[in-house]
């Protein structure tokens, strides 16, 4: 997996841009959030990236901050939501917009999102709700944004270890660390001790 690019901005085509890594052009999507933070064509960059790989196509994209990557990642767990939808709830909502709306169950607000309907906002209110819940347990002391990078990530790893839902998110509740590694170490450790 790619995990970042350091490289020169050789195009910006919204939402494609083109960087040159060492003479490679590597083709990139990006939200808009991410847009508005590059450089001007010709100035080095450095981007995070996420590879989609599809029976058609192998897409990159590409995110400016950790939350926005792991803001996308958590989205693509979700029933109906692809990498197009998440890059259009990236860039037409900030993640603490977002994680608010959800919270709220505000249907309406995530509906005024390019390419969300009312079904698939539904789904975002239920199914984010709990990873957002997840998040904030791992370390309540964070941004909004911050713990669902780290413990989303964390979550979605203790049920890849076949914990049930709510099991993770009781287990993230007392975890602590500063890393994500730190939150799954923290909550096994916890299991262990149960």
């Amino acid at each position: 997996m790619i995990g970042s690019l350091a490289g020169v901005l050789a195009l910006k085509a919204p939402p494609a841009l083109v960087l040159d890594v060492a003479g490679v052009g590597y083709e990139l999507e990006a939200p808009m959030s991410t847009f508005y933070s590059l450089p001007a064509v010709g100035q080095p960059v450095k981007l995070l990236t996420h590879l989609v790989v599809r029976e058609d196509a192998h897409v990159l994209y590409g995110f400016g901050s950790a939350e926005e990557r792991a803001l996308f990642r958590s989205l693509l767990k979700v029933s109906g939501v692809g990498p197009r939808i998440a890059l259009a709830i990236l860039s037409g909502s900030s993640a603490e917009a977002f994680a608010a709306s959800v919270r709220a169950g505000d249907v309406a607000t995530l509906t005024r999102i390019p390419g969300v309907g009312r079904k698939i906002a539904e789904r975002l209110v239920v199914e984010m709700r709990d990873r957002l819940a997840a998040a904030e347990a791992g370390n309540p002391a964070m941004s909004v944004t911050a713990p669902v990078g780290m413990a989303a990530e964390a979550y979605g790893a203790l049920i890849a270890l076949g914990y049930k839902a709510n099991e993770a998110t009781r287990l993230l509740k007392h975890a602590t660390g500063d890393s994500t590694e730190d939150l799954i170490r923290s909550a096994l450790q916890g299991a262990a001790r149960e």
